[in-house]
């Protein structure tokens, strides 16, 4: 819902990182596999019954996540690069929520098929509608620097990222934050469903 405000403070902050990274050679597609380590690491966490790293593995992927990017602009872009960026993001979004599952089965297992189910819906709806307007040659004048045309919504990277963070924070109410947030996803995925049904027509 806030991205596209964010996004340019974002990479205000990060470009002048990711211009030292982008000198010394590094490549895009590593900080995104680094990101991903990161944030399997954060999953592990979470299951080991540690949100304290759990939380630093979410800060450690997200800032990764903001800096491939940055060092993808500068190198210039591939459909590799996007390809490889979007897919490891949605199998983040979908691991970490399932570490705090594994921690504690019988009071979050529930809620946390509920969010990943809630995500497959979000992720879903997000790339039909991405395909098919990258098929009609339509793009997204709100995100101009994405690597696939990005359909926005009441759920998007920040306000994941802040349920993320905040199920590390308060670990006891993981069931109750789950449910609020698949909600705020159900309205996303009908939301960009029926934009697709009304546009696609």
């Amino acid at each position: 819902m806030i991205d596209a405000f964010l996004l340019p403070l974002q990479r205000r902050l990060l470009h002048p990182v990711a211009r030292k990274l982008y000198a010394a050679g590094i490549k895009a597609d590593w900080i995104t596999l680094a990101g991903f380590g990161f944030g399997l690491a954060g999953a592990g966490a979470a299951a080991l019954g540690l949100p304290a790293l759990a939380l630093a593995g979410l800060a450690a992927n997200r800032l990764a996540d903001g800096l491939d990017g940055e060092v993808a602009r500068m190198a210039g872009p591939s459909d590799r690069g996007a390809f490889l960026d979007i897919a490891l993001d949605f199998l983040f979004y979908a691991l970490f929520p399932l570490g705090f599952a594994l921690a504690d089965p019988e009071a979050n297992a529930l809620a946390a098929a509920l969010v990943i189910a809630s995500f497959i819906g979000t992720g879903s709806s997000f790339l039909a509608f991405s395909l098919i307007a990258e098929r009609r040659g339509m793009t997204a004048a709100e995100y101009p620097s994405k690597g696939i045309y990005y359909l926005g919504g009441l759920t998007e990277g920040a306000e994941t990222i802040v349920f993320l963070a905040a199920i590390c924070l308060w670990p006891g109410v993981f069931a109750t934050l789950a449910c609020i947030f698949a909600a705020a996803c159900a309205i996303t995925t009908a939301t960009r469903i029926f934009a697709g049904w009304r546009l696609f027509r």
